[in-house]
């Protein structure tokens, strides 16, 4: 049993290391990190909103005084749910990497704003969208506000003697992860490339990149994982996650090669081993994206016909079909 509670609120980490968890872990109920030392701080992402993203600064200035001022936030990734709170943090230098960086402005938050305001637009697939995850949030005076500083593969940067190690693997949730690695604390914060308890959204790939840092992780001298979404984590969750990967890599590879339409691959991969995982509806954009990996095809960036399709379903599993 992990000796961390899964709570809602800031978790004090030891070292000057914190985490900021938002149960249940499900869509758009995402994870942060504060990192302190002195009179320095670094904040590890923003959430999906500006009230939840206020809750939570307030929530650290209560506990943490020094954190009435965030020097550095670092985002790391561009969705939607680690970044909409940036402008919250006023003054601060904002650090990314560089496909984060882009993936950002092709989706800047008055976007997505746009589309959960106008759901009804979008058909089932919106209407899907708004019931497990628009409908959670206010997006009401959402302003891009996008990173500011950029780096390719590797920065070190520091909060006070505290040395903090960012890397870009390469692809995989998204185009432009990172993993934040505080060393001399033994602890790492990994934005979406981990997700413990439910599962992971396959939006980009390639999914080999994704298991090979897992691997990478799982190599680390680590003792802590703060996840972008679930409880607090030793490795023992990245290995869980690497093997559901590679599972319906297998599996969705099976079922192409025999031609099976995704749509039905989706449904035929066993989820039993996963099955306590929330959100088993994501099986559906993970294997879409496969097949677009197995023929070589770019990503879609209409993602409504991905929920419309995740909206069936789960209606099929709760009987509704």
């Amino acid at each position: 049993m992990s000796r961390w509670t899964f709570t809602k609120g800031l978790h004090d980490l030891g070292g000057g290391c914190h985490a900021y968890l938002q149960p249940d872990g499900s869509w758009g109920w995402s994870n942060a990190g504060l990192i302190v030392d002195g009179d320095q701080t670094l904040l590890v992402d923003t959430l999906f909103d500006l009230p939840s993203t206020a809750e939570m600064l307030k929530t650290m200035r209560d506990a943490v005084p020094v954190t009435q001022q965030i020097q550095k936030l670092v985002n790391t990734h561009a969705n939607g749910d680690h970044t909409f709170g940036n402008q919250l943090v006023i003054g601060a230098e904002i650090i990314a990497c560089r496909a984060c960086a882009e993936e950002y402005e092709e989706a800047p938050p008055e976007r997505a704003a746009a589309r959960a305001a106008n759901w009804r637009d979008l058909g089932v697939g919106g209407a899907f969208a708004h019931e497990i995850m628009w409908s959670r949030f206010d997006y009401t005076g959402l302003v891009s506000t996008p990173p500011t500083t950029l780096f390719e593969n590797q920065m070190q940067l520091s909060v006070g003697s505290t040395r903090i190690e960012l890397t870009h693997l390469g692809s995989a949730h998204t185009r432009g992860d990172i993993l934040v690695h505080v060393p001399e604390k033994r602890i790492l914060y990994t934005g979406d490339l981990l997700f413990v308890g439910g599962h992971p959204v396959l939006w980009e790939g390639p999914v080999n990149n994704w298991i090979g840092i897992c691997d990478h992780i799982l190599s680390m001298d680590v003792d802590v994982i703060v996840p972008g979404h679930g409880p607090i984590a030793e490795k023992s969750a990245v290995r869980e996650m690497k093997a559901y990967l590679v599972h319906i890599r297998d599996e969705a590879r099976r079922h192409f090669d025999n031609g099976v339409p995704f749509e039905i691959a989706a449904r035929k991969i066993n989820l039993d081993e996963f099955s306590g995982w929330l959100d088993p509806e994501r099986i559906i954009i993970n294997v879409s994206s496969l097949y677009r990996e197995f023929t070589g095809a770019p990503p879609n960036p209409d993602r409504m016909p991905l929920f419309a399709e995740m909206k069936k379903f789960r209606d099929e599993r709760e009987g509704h079909a």
